[in-house]
């Protein structure tokens, strides 16, 4: 009966654990969806990595975009018509990968952002962004 208890003790301690690691990367994923469709470059700056780049094909070539560039085009105060959500997380230890879809109706372009993210220093950053989409009926 010890043992199950203990089993019981364990199995609990990790859903709690694994729950507030869901959260903090949800955090993290809000702050870059909420950030670029607000206005908020000081979001971006939470949720991505000083050092982290876009990655994309155009021209049937890999694109590389800066991802400091990236944040400087996002305007403080402006707002953007997007409207993003999280499709999936999953996590193993300080290593995550996350699905996002971001709607844009003025562009009639729905895109699919595939976010890798690492946990360094008690704080889960997007690291590496790679991204596709396609257009809908207008």
């Amino acid at each position: 009966m010890k043992n199950i208890s203990l089993i019981i003790a364990l199995f609990l301690g990790m859903s709690v654990q694994s729950q507030s690691e869901m959260e903090a990367i949800n955090k993290v994923l809000y702050d870059y969806i909420e950030g670029t469709a607000n206005g908020e470059p000081n979001r971006l700056k939470t949720a991505f990595d000083e050092n982290f780049n876009l990655y994309f094909v155009a021209n049937d070539t890999l694109r590389i975009w800066p991802g400091k560039n990236y944040i400087k085009g996002v305007q403080q105060g402006r707002k953007s018509n997007r409207i993003g959500k999280v499709l999936s997380i999953d996590y193993e230890g300080n290593a995550a990968i996350a699905k996002i879809e971001i709607l844009m109706p003025a562009r009639k372009r729905i895109y699919t952002d595939y976010l890798m993210l690492l946990k360094m220093k008690g704080q889960w950053k997007i690291i590496h962004k790679s991204f596709t989409f396609k257009n809908y009926p207008k």
